[in-house]
């Protein structure tokens, strides 16, 4: 257990990383240098790893403004692995994923947050908004349920060389735990994931050749059924 006397405020912190998971907009990179300031004022985050969220920091700030926002798509919306819901690593596309997001979404309401129109109660930024008003015992454990969470996430931005797993690596910290990157399933994009099949795209194993083979033919002898008799009541 851990004395509230060990446990550092890390309410700044959490809004900053939660900031810094998000669309990297233009009105986003201009508060880059305010975040930094915040998250070495308060100091609950170790030395190194401050060390890492300036260096993505940095990356942020030399950045062209629409890579930054085009790499951001491409690394958080475009893969299961690295996405910022946090239900799509738990519950996938299951039933449980519904009831789960109003439960969370109930808890939010009951705190007096309400989320902006469009975002999920599972979204990352979200969440850490949320546990930012949590005093600091209740905020480590919530953070404590999700660790397991952030080392998937953790270990999937480490596998694509991402600056941004420094976030996931800050929040491990701030939940009391070491980041423990597990080695990341063989995913493939949530977009091919998602796409409809090709029309007629033909399939050998159900006796259809594909676009531009020869099409086989099969002819079934019908057979002779009884003539139909004629209407009762119809004239001769």
């Amino acid at each position: 257990m851990f004395s509230l006397n060990t446990i550092r405020p890390m309410t700044k912190s959490l809004r900053v990383l939660a900031a810094l998971l998000g669309y990297p907009d233009a009105q986003m990179r201009n508060h880059l240098p305010e975040m930094r300031e915040l998250l070495h004022a308060e100091r609950a985050l170790s030395a190194s790893r401050l060390d890492e969220l300036d260096a993505l920091i940095d990356a942020l700030r030399r950045a062209d403004p629409l890579e930054a926002e085009s790499d951001y798509v491409e690394l958080f919306d475009r893969g299961r692995g690295t996405s910022l819901h946090l239900f799509e690593h738990v519950h996938g596309d299951s039933r449980e994923r519904g009831p789960a997001m109003i439960d969370l979404g109930q808890t939010y309401e009951k705190a007096g947050l309400i989320l902006t129109e469009g975002e999920l109660p599972d979204y990352l930024p979200a969440v850490l908004e949320f546990v930012s008003t949590q005093p600091v015992r209740e905020a480590k454990a919530f953070l404590g349920e999700m660790a397991h969470i952030f080392n998937a996430i953790f270990a999937a931005l480490q596998h694509r060389s991402s600056a941004y797993a420094s976030v996931l690596g800050a929040l491990i910290e701030l939940a009391g735990e070491k980041a423990q990157p597990v080695k990341p399933a063989v995913e493939e994009p949530i977009d091919e994931s998602w796409a409809e099949p090709v029309v007629f795209d033909g399939c050998s194993s159900k006796g259809q050749a594909r676009p531009g083979q020869p099409q086989p033919v099969h002819i079934v002898r019908k057979s002779q059924a009884a003539s139909p008799s004629a209407p009762q009541g119809a004239s001769s």
